[in-house]
């Protein structure tokens, strides 16, 4: 099996199988490659849809020069993706995709890809230290995207007492928390808007607009608190 990074004309024949709408195995085996890293190419480059052989070599040669080969920083990830037996490339490919699935709610990708490395860690918890690490990038890229995390209440921040360093976590109900944060965020549109249907005059264009969009979203954040609320009893 060939073995080292993906070359241009290897790009082309993932995009050219892309567009025929081959699955990624059989793209991989016209590569003689793993299915695994067809599929974290793809992922990391912009997915199915997206993915462009020349934009994806230039991000992979750009990334094998910021990489140290055999590094300490590189080993440590790929031994903790092997542990309990693991295919590290598999662990690595589908970090990419629930980062890529992420950032399109609305996370910056910085902030995404934090969220999904916590998730894929058995610890669910990590310092400042090692995501630098692990995602290859500064420290202050790390503290303003666990800052905006923090505030979403995505992750938490605890001051570890052995090394008093802080340790980010995420917990089991992360989504839970953010589906009540969306829920009171939809509560207060409803009356933010409902208050611009009064001002404007409800029988107005724009009032009647206004109102309209209120009711919908007041519906809404009570539907969305329903259903958690169901789903806590239930769980």
């Amino acid at each position: 099996m060939p073995g080292g990074r993906l070359t241009l004309q290897d790009r082309q024949r993932i995009a050219a199988g892309l567009a025929e709408r081959l699955g990624y195995a059989e793209i991989a085996r016209t590569l003689d490659r793993p299915t695994s890293t067809i599929t974290r190419e793809v992922h990391r480059n912009g997915g199915p849809l997206a993915y462009r052989a020349d934009r994806a070599h230039r991000a992979g040669e750009s990334r094998a020069r910021r990489t140290p080969a055999g590094g300490a920083a590189k080993k440590a990830p790929v031994a903790q993706a092997a542990a309990h037996g693991r295919d590290p490339e598999a662990v690595r490919a589908f970090e990419e995709q629930l980062t890529e699935l992420t950032a399109r709610t609305g996370l910056t990708r910085m902030a995404a890809r934090i969220l999904a490395h916590l998730y894929t860690t058995d610890s669910g918890s990590l310092t400042a230290a090692e995501l630098v690490a692990h995602l290859q990038v500064s420290a202050a890229s790390v503290s303003k995207a666990v800052g905006d995390l923090e505030q979403q209440q995505l992750i938490r921040r605890e001051r570890d007492p052995r090394s008093r360093h802080d340790r980010y976590h995420i917990d089991g109900d992360v989504w839970y928390k953010a589906w009540l944060a969306s829920s009171r965020m939809n509560t207060t549109l409803a009356q933010i808007t409902g208050q611009g249907a009064r001002i404007l005059g409800p029988d107005t264009p724009a009032g009647a607009r206004l109102r309209g969009t209120s009711d919908f979203l007041q519906y809404l954040g009570q539907a969305m608190l329903d259903a958690a609320e169901q789903w806590r009893r239930d769980s």
